[in-house]
């Protein structure tokens, strides 16, 4: 890629993160171009879709999380990986609003260019599931698919206003009731 592509390339995803976090997945791509000050051409040679927009925009996010999952769960105490996990993924869905229908629906299909990323995501949080689960730490009615909804749902629930101020809370409660077996 020549040095002024990449440049714009950059510049339309710095753009689109903060855009995005604004108003939502289904923000305007003329307004992103127009605030990147690219042509609305510019912005499909680099991104034919908005879906390839959202992948190339939260890839990393969702790879780190991944590998963040990993790590966790190879150097704790499976409940207490969960426990540190899962409040970075709600906050991530929090983040973007509107990409939790955006990663639900790219569960389900496999041409999403968010398939793989989402897929991998749900994969990383069902191991920290399963290995509380072995630990005798979770519950065992769960699964990587159930974790990955809630998820979805505490960060579509953080990101309401009335709820908000609430968020870190609730993810706790979920978390020590619902998820986490307390061995009472």
């Amino acid at each position: 890629m020549r040095a002024d592509a990449r440049k714009n390339y950059s510049h339309l995803l710095a753009v689109a993160r903060d855009v995005i976090a604004e108003y939502g997945a289904d923000a305007s791509l003329r307004d992103i171009a127009r605030q990147a000050d690219v042509g609305l051409a510019t912005l499909y040679r680099h991104f034919p879709t908005r879906e390839a927009l959202l992948e190339a925009l939260l890839r990393t996010s969702l790879d780190v999380l991944t590998r963040k999952a990993a790590d966790l769960g190879s150097s704790m105490a499976p409940d207490e990986a969960l426990s540190l996990w899962l409040p970075d993924a709600v906050a991530f869905v929090r983040s973007y609003n509107g990409v939790v229908a955006v990663m639900a629906a790219a569960l389900d299909d496999s041409n999403s260019a968010l398939h793989a990323s989402c897929t991998s995501l749900r994969a990383a949080g069902a191991r920290l599931l399963e290995q509380a689960q072995a630990a005798g730490t979770a519950r065992n009615d769960l699964d990587g698919t159930d974790l990955f909804g809630i998820i979805g749902a505490l960060g579509w629930l953080g990101g309401q206003p009335a709820f908000a101020s609430r968020a870190d809370r609730l993810v706790d409660i979920v978390v020590a009731g619902a998820i986490l077996q307390t061995g009472e």
